[in-house]
């Protein structure tokens, strides 16, 4: 069993969903199982079934949470002293060199990336492409999208 690195955040954020899903969520379901049941015929009960594949992708999802939070390797970066270097749970200011856009990254666990966010994943390609990298680095990244070019500008570990 691999550990998982990840964030503190990421683990505050994953235990909170573990204990909505098994204080709100779980009850919910079940309440809506014995409705469905009370109808009668079971084969012909579309609530009903719908209700119990609910309850199964929640117990997956609940069981798969278990999993990610006894193989976590917590990473506090707060408390790490690496000036300038990026490592997992950095966030780091980029200068894309072909269009001057600056853009910010925070480089996470997979269970945590969400580029919306601007939280990618360490093993994706820009994440791969930054860590190990230092201030003031020119990094050139082969991404799905083609070859960008960065200015690592800071690296700050908040």
């Amino acid at each position: 069993m691999d550990k998982e690195p990840i964030t503190l955040n990421g683990l505050n954020k994953l235990k909170e969903e573990l204990v909505f899903l098994k204080e709100k969520k779980r009850p919910e379901i079940v309440a809506a199982i014995a409705e469905a049941r009370s109808h009668g015929d079971l084969k012909e009960n579309a609530e009903y079934h719908a209700a119990k594949e609910e309850q199964s992708h929640n117990e997956g999802r609940i069981n798969e949470i278990n999993d990610i939070i006894a193989r976590a390797n917590v990473i506090d970066v707060t408390k790490l002293n690496n000036e300038g270097k990026v490592i997992f749970g950095s966030t780091v200011y980029l200068e894309d060199l072909d269009t001057g856009e600056k853009i910010n990254y925070k480089i996470v666990g997979r269970d945590e990336a969400d580029l919306k966010q601007k939280l990618i994943f360490f093993q994706s390609p820009i994440g791969k492409g930054l860590i190990g990298k230092n201030k003031s680095d020119l990094v050139e990244i082969n991404t799905p999208s083609g070859v960008k070019n960065f200015e690592i500008k800071d690296v700050k570990y908040i």
